[in-house]
């Protein structure tokens, strides 16, 4: 019970205390998790874990998607509009149909995604 209340403690303030850099990777980290769940409760046929993993990871698409500035005229950010809404228009098809094949396309396209933003903040780290 203790270490459960600690670890909870523990992720708060490492959300609390967390830079903009770091929250991204967080939610990256975390698409990606649910995206692999989401295929694998897909091949399981565990259905409802399927719903929800997908659910989560387009959630997270969501949110990426509303913290970009498209308005500021940079090209790369409407180029990263675009990608984000591919992803969740293919998570909601593999959803809707639970296919696997879906989910071996985007699963890696994810992955590609926070490897690339992984990149970038170390990058950056350097520049500082």
């Amino acid at each position: 019970m203790y270490a459960s209340n600690a670890y909870k403690t523990y992720k708060n303030n490492s959300v609390n205390h967390a830079s903009k850099e770091q929250l991204l990777l967080m939610l990256l980290d975390g698409a990606v998790k649910f995206a692999k769940m989401g295929r694998q409760a897909i091949i399981d046929k565990k259905i409802q874990k399927a719903h929800e993993s997908l659910t989560r990871t387009q959630d997270i698409f969501y949110e990426l998607m509303a913290s970009l500035d498209i308005s500021s005229g940079v090209e790369w950010s409407k180029q990263l509009m675009g990608i984000y809404e591919f992803i969740t228009k293919r998570l909601a098809d593999a959803n809707i149909k639970k296919d696997v094949e879906i989910m071996n396309e985007v699963v890696p396209l994810i992955e590609d995604i926070r490897n690339t933003w992984y990149e970038a903040e170390k990058l950056s780290r350097g520049q500082r």
